[in-house]
């Protein structure tokens, strides 16, 4: 086919952004990272607009995966983005598309007032930062080496838990069923719950190295995982936790203009409206 002569007309990248895992923690093939370590963010076209409003396609990720290998040339698969990086190519997206000014509002909890705050998102890539999985986690004769979940796991376990939780309202309601019919299928639930947990926690672990074996296969690691006795699961599940909040956004520092009462108020990607709040 003939080159379109307005190719040239095409969108062009907005501005560039460094992923805080400086493109480790992605697999061969998966991202075609640049030696400069900056990557090319493009504005959204009209149909990753509408693909966003889609919620279906939302709710199954495959609109934030969509959008993203739209805008972000260099990734060849989305689903593999590690949770260190997502959020910093969402902002990225959403500044090559409507700026890097965001409206939010926010009630004061001292004086209730609410309020609308201008947003620079530059301020918020800026703050955002890797956790450090090159360290390891002793524990005994254990030595636990991590991995940040990538996006296909976390909407995999999100779907996983939001089905749950779903079948366990839906039994709270079922006023027809047999007390000891729901009480077993809510235990049922219960249990498949912390099995989600469980996944999540050894989905984290990419080896366990113990004297005279290191052990890589995932369903060795959650054997484990489902095994071993509170504390440790408790000590590991902590150690995962304080990674994955490591590389989180950072709460938003807000003084009141009404009584100057200064507070922190949570700022997350809700991927409902983080774009469409913007048109």
């Amino acid at each position: 086919m003939d080159n379109n002569p307005l190719a040239k007309f095409f969108r062009q990248p907005a501005i560039y952004v460094r992923l805080p895992s400086q493109g480790r923690n992605w697999v061969t093939g998966t991202i075609n990272y640049p030696e400069s370590g900056e990557l090319a963010v493009l504005p959204m076209t009209a149909i990753d607009e509408i693909t966003y409003r889609t919620p279906d396609a939302l709710f199954n990720g495959e609109a934030v995966t969509g959008v993203i290998q739209s805008c972000i040339p260099a990734i060849k698969d989305a689903w593999a983005t590690p949770g260190t990086d997502l959020d910093v190519l969402l902002v990225a997206i959403r500044i090559a598309s409507y700026g890097h000014s965001m409206d939010i509002s926010s009630a004061c909890p001292s004086c209730g007032e609410e309020h609308d705050f201008g947003l620079d998102l530059r301020t918020v890539i800026d703050n955002l930062k890797a956790s450090d999985f090159s360290k390891s986690y002793e524990v005994g004769d254990l030595s636990f080496h991590f991995k940040p979940l990538n996006y296909r796991e976390m909407t995999n376990n999100s779907l996983q838990q939001f089905e749950q939780q779903k079948t366990m309202q839906m039994l709270n309601q079922a006023t027809e069923m047999p007390d000891a019919d729901r009480i077993s299928r809510m235990n049922s639930m219960m249990k498949a719950l912390v099995e989600v947990t469980v996944k999540a926690i050894s989905q984290s672990i990419i080896e366990i190295r113990a004297p005279g074996a290191i052990v890589t296969e995932q369903q060795h690691i959650e054997e484990f995982i489902l095994n071993c006795d509170r504390t440790l699961f408790n000590a590991i599940r902590d150690y995962v936790i304080k990674l994955r909040e490591d590389s989180e956004l950072r709460p938003l520092d807000i003084t009141c203009p009404s009584c100057t009462h200064q507070y922190q108020q949570i700022f997350t990607l809700d991927m409902a409206n983080f774009f469409v709040a913007a048109s």
